[in-house]
């Protein structure tokens, strides 16, 4: 059996860290993006980045991933790829052409290529849910938990798309929804403050949060090793799961940074709007998957960023 990987959304943060583990197990990953940041490949792949296969295109190209699929006799996938809550509100048409068109064409390629795709993760996302309390504006309760954005609208209809293609065609996948993604080289995105504020302080420079509010956070390693166990263990059925996302406000992680690297919490401020927490009303963690899974602390997470900027 081949031992290649197709990742989507290879050239991105996460998609990065899930190609280090990969490299780690000894197999060949093949990233699909529109581009790769060569600096950031460079800085957490070191010398292994040059073993990458690395193939510039649009989700959308069915063609082309066929074509990589068929030459390059990938035997599991790991999707990464989507276009984000900003673009999604932008344009949702085009956000439902990725997300969700572009999702079900790498699926259609695992059902054509059943014989030979073994295994499936893709991204789901804690954007699935809505916030905890009751929204009057819209007539909604707490229980019925939907999501606020277009993003997370379309997250959950691929995951009910998913659990059509097993229903009908027995493509077996593992859905993973991680809440905040933070760790080396995140550097995008609203959230993305936590990360810079843990380089910051291993290299003695201010910064500023912002925003505010408590959410989930999940170390980045974490999530990666979560898109690649699902994708070579991925068990029958459409599971979907939850990682444990430790919760704490951004002051409580501007604390932990300071405990980490002494006196670096005087030169990181907070100031920005409130975020919502999306809360899962009946969540379905990933140990019930693996029951050895084992989470990285919010405070190893952190020294363990600290650790890659002071390098």
């Amino acid at each position: 059996m081949s031992n290649t990987v197709l990742v989507t959304g290879g050239g991105g943060f996460i998609g990065t860290w899930v190609i280090r583990e990969l490299l780690s197990r000894g197999l060949k990953p093949v990233a699909f993006d529109r581009q790769v940041n060569a600096e950031r490949w460079k800085r957490i792949l070191g010398d292994e980045a040059s073993k990458v296969q690395f193939v510039a295109g649009s989700l959308l190209d069915r063609e082309l991933l066929s074509r990589v699929v068929a030459e390059q006799q990938v035997s599991h996938m790991i999707h990464l790829a989507a276009l984000l809550t900003p673009d999604c509100q932008q344009s949702p048409y085009g956000g439902c052409e990725v997300n969700i068109l572009g999702s079900v064409g790498l699926f259609e390629l695992a059902r054509v290529n059943a014989g030979q795709i073994k295994g499936i993760s893709y991204a789901s996302s804690y954007a699935v849910y809505g916030p905890e309390a009751d929204d009057n504006s819209l007539g909604l309760k707490a229980a019925d938990n939907r999501p606020p954005s277009f993003y997370g609208a379309f997250k959950m209809a691929f995951d009910l798309i998913a659990e059509q293609y097993w229903r009908h065609f027995q493509i077996a996948s593992v859905g993973i929804r991680p809440h905040v993604a933070y760790g080396p080289e995140r550097t995008v995105g609203l959230t993305a403050g936590p990360s810079q504020a843990a380089r910051a302080a291993a290299v003695g420079e201010p910064y500023t949060i912002n925003y505010r509010g408590c959410v989930g956070y999940d170390y980045v390693e974490d999530v990666a090793l979560a898109f690649v166990r699902s994708a070579l263990e991925t068990p029958a059925g459409s599971t979907v799961v939850d990682l444990p996302s430790q919760l704490a406000t951004t002051e409580e992680f501007v604390q932990i940074i300071d405990r980490v690297v002494p006196g670096s919490g005087s030169r990181i401020s907070v100031n920005g709007p409130e975020i919502p927490s999306n809360i899962p009303p009946k969540p379905h963690f990933i140990s019930s998957l693996f029951p050895d899974w084992q989470p990285v602390t919010l405070e190893d997470g952190v020294r363990r960023t600290v650790e890659f900027y002071r390098k």
